[in-house]
This record gives C-alpha cells, sequence and structure tokens, in this order.
C-alpha cells in the first residue's frame, strides 16, 4: 500500500500534469484533492497537447481508476465540455472516473458572484478567474452548498432554487453593472447536470481506505500552488482551498500517516499569474524572454504569467510546509542561452538579511538577495539522460539541491512526455 502526494511549490503552472501522466504507470488510483477547473494541467504526447481541468491527469492510462476527491468544486456545465473533448480517445468514462459525492457543486450564480465582487473592487481586485470557485468555498465553509451527493436527491431542484436566490440577493448589493440572463444560464447547468448523472458517484474516503487495505496504490495530485494555499500562501492573492500537503488529508479522507512520498514540483525560474507579491518578478527583456519561450500563457484561462528568478526563500518555506521528500524541476530548457541566471537565496526585510518567508512579502518591505551563475547555450529538448546535460545546468542543479536539503529526482526538458530524465 502507497499513497503519495505530488503538489506544485509555487504560484502553480508548475507542470503537475505532465508529471502525474509520467507517474501513473505506478499507481492503481490518481486522486485529484482540492481546487476548482481554473486548473488547467496541460499533458503532451503523441504529438496531441490536452489540457484538463477537473479530471485527474491519470485518465488517459487504460490501467488507472480516476477519482474527483471531496476537496474539489465542480462546475456541471465545464465539466462536461471537458468529457465530450474526451469522446474521441474512446476512454471508458464511466469505468475509469470515479467522482465524490461529498465533491461540491459550482452554481451559474458562483460565477456571476465572482464576477460582481471582483469587479467591485476596482483596483483592489485579487485577479480571480471568474470561474465561480473563490464563492462555491465560501458556501462550502458557510454550510450553504450544495453537493455532487444532492443530485441524487429528490428536492435538489429545491435546494439549487434556494441557494441561487440568495446568490440574486447578494449579485444586487454588490452594485456593479454585470448583465447575464440566468434562465439560458441554468439551462445549460440542468442539462450539465443530467449528463453528470450518468456517471459514477462514490464515497470516495470509504473507497480509498479499502483501496489501501487491499495494497493498492495512490497518487493523490494537487491543484494550483503552495503558495497560493489559502493559509500558507501570499494572502489574499490565493486560491480558496488547501493546495499543501495537508488539503490531501482533508480532500480525500486519507488519514496523515497513510501518506509515503511527498513529490514537489517547481519551475526553475518563478512565474505568477494574476495579482499579488512576487519578490523576484523580472520586468526587463530577460523576464520577456523567459515569457515567450516558455510559452508562459495560461491552459484554461490564456491569461500571460509574469516570470522572474527562481525563489529559494519560497521554495524552502513550500517544502517545509508540505515536508517534501523529493523535488522534480521543470522547463529547465527554457533556461537555455541565458548568459548569467540569478538564484534568489535570501530577502533583505526590513534593514536586515533574512533566509525565510515573512509574514508581508510585499516590494516595500522585500528585496531578493541573489547569487550569481553561469548559464548553458545548450538545447536540451534531445537529451535523454542527465550526463548529456550541461555542466552549468548541472551545477545548477546541485546549487539547489544543496540549498534545499532535498533531492531533485526529475529534470524536465520539454512539455512532451518523453522529455523527462530521471536521476
Amino acid at each position: 500500500m502507497t499513497v503519495d502526494l505530488l503538489l506544485g511549490l509555487q504560484w502553480g503552472d508548475e507542470g503537475k500534469g505532465k508529471i502525474v501522466d509520467v507517474l501513473t504507470s505506478k499507481y492503481d488510483i490518481i486522486a485529484r484533492f482540492q481546487g476548482g477547473p481554473n486548473a488547467g494541467h496541460t499533458l503532451e504526447f503523441d504529438g496531441i497537447k490536452h489540457v484538463l481541468r477537473t479530471i485527474p491527469s491519470g485518465i488517459f492510462h487504460k490501467n488507472s481508476i480516476n477519482i474527483i476527491g471531496n476537496g474539489v468544486v465542480m462546475d456541471p456545465v465545464v465539466f462536461q465540455k471537458e468529457i465530450e473533448g474526451l469522446e474521441k480517445f474512446n476512454i471508458n468514462i464511466k469505468q475509469r472516473l470515479l467522482i465524490s459525492r461529498k465533491a461540491h457543486l459550482i452554481l451559474p450564480t458562483h460565477r456571476l458572484l465572482d464576477a460582481a465582487s471582483e469587479a467591485s473592487k476596482g483596483k483592489a481586485k485579487i485577479g480571480s478567474t471568474l470561474k465561480g470557485i473563490g464563492p462555491t468555498y465560501m458556501d462550502k465553509t458557510g454550510r450553504n452548498g450544495i453537493r455532487v451527493g444532492d443530485i441524487e436527491l429528490d428536492d435538489f431542484e429545491e435546494r439549487y432554487r434556494a441557494l441561487a436566490d440568495k446568490h440574486e440577493a447578494m449579485i444586487d448589493f454588490y452594485n456593479v453593472d454585470l448583465e447575464y440572463d440566468l434562465e439560458e444560464l441554468e439551462t445549460e447547468f440542468f442539462t450539465a447536470v443530467k449528463a453528470l448523472k450518468e456517471l459514477t458517484f462514490i464515497d470516495s474516503e470509504e473507497y480509498l481506505n479499502k483501496a489501501m487495505k487491499e495494497g493498492k496504490s495512490i497518487l493523490a495530485e494537487g491543484a494550483q500552488g503552495s503558495l497560493l494555499d489559502i493559509d500558507f500562501g501570499t494572502y489574499p492573492f490565493v486560491t480558496s482551498s488547501n493546495t499543501t500537503a495537508a488539503g490531501a488529508c482533508t480532500g480525500l479522507g486519507i488519514a496523515p500517516n497513510k501518506v509515503k512520498e511527498v513529490f514537489g514540483i517547481f519551475k526553475a525560474y518563478a512565474t505568477r499569474v494574476g495579482s499579488g507579491p512576487f519578490p523576484t518578478e523580472l520586468f526587463d527583456e530577460v523576464g520577456a524572454t523567459m515569457a515567450r519561450v516558455g510559452n508562459e500563457f495560461g491552459s484554461v484561462t490564456g491569461r500571460a504569467r509574469r516570470c522572474g528568478w527562481l525563489d529559494l526563500v519560497a521554495l524552502k518555506y513550500a517544502i517545509q510546509v508540505s515536508g517534501v521528500t523529493q523535488l522534480y524541476m521543470m522547463k529547465g530548457d527554457v533556461l537555455s542561452g541565458f548568459k548569467n541566471l540569478k538564484v534568489c537565496t535570501a530577502y533583505e526585510y526590513k534593514g536586515e538579511k533574512i533566509s525565510h518567508l515573512p509574514y508581508n512579502i510585499e516590494p516595500e518591505n522585500v528585496k531578493p538577495v541573489y547569487e550569481e551563475m553561469n548559464g548553458w547555450e545548450a538545447d536540451l529538448t534531445g537529451m535523454t539522460t542527465y550526463d548529456e546535460l550541461p555542466a552549468e545546468l548541472k551545477a545548477y542543479i546541485e546549487f539547489i539541491e544543496k540549498e534545499l536539503e532535498v533531492p531533485i529526482k526529475v529534470v524536465s526538458v520539454g512539455p512532451d512526455r518523453k522529455q523527462t530524465i530521471m536521476r
């Protein structure tokens, strides 16, 4: 019996989908434990690029069971489109995908609330993806939410109506100019709910614990990144769920003492989408080149990502909070061609040098302290072994390992599943 976790260690977009796809053959079950459909996990193989939003990234493997856990919030409309996108690949979705009855549903009015709330903030907006995720988690913690299991109840539509009416009153409260046709949105929603009912719902905590007793191996798949965690991220510019290791326990019903390995994924540099502090952000041609070469645009939203140097202070923090045991470095190929690289190893914070993440990392409080390293020119994308990598990249990897005190086990040199070097 094995339960391993896979987490992003930065502000999301680290390449978790690719690594889940690479690792899936080693596991019986892939289980997504938090987040909503703003998380686009990108996989690339056989010349085709796939973007998954709610479905776990093991869905393309015939021998794996994929579970959407109770900690996830799902939008039936988005989910139906995702299922339709997979139809051409002849995947037996009903057999291979199971959904927790305790997962919460995103209603059309959740999306409208999201838009109204963000519009009301003006310049203080937090950069929401407007997918209704925040308001859905608010209803969850406020004990008002509607869950997947409620679809099976006779009074589902009455429950829906009561919550939607409440939301409309809240939208009016924001007093913003928001045009919408709720009747049209609801028609789409209930059509998608009908399709959702055709799939297999489970009591996922019971299913997973039974699977563990039977000796099955489980990979828990996280969404977003550790620095977006609702408790430990750069609040309030965060997501609405626990993206750290603890979220896997509450999002799946797995006890902490069942977890073995914690795989932490990070880019060889850093990116961030939306608003919020970003100490190592670059505003020059170097940052623009990173964005262009790394194709740094959201796989779901299309939003441009801000780019900057690798921040080991933030990375060390994320490793500590989740107890990471192995590191996977992504997008090493993007840094090819830079003459010099910088790595942030400490902060200047209110007049002193510190090596931990403080309460407030806004630019007026924090200035990154850098170590400079030599870059490399070689194209990494065709390399298949660690020995082939340029000496400067090996020095970069070994420096990071020494600072973080956790081994880097995988180096990704391109988006395809084959462009993955195991150490």
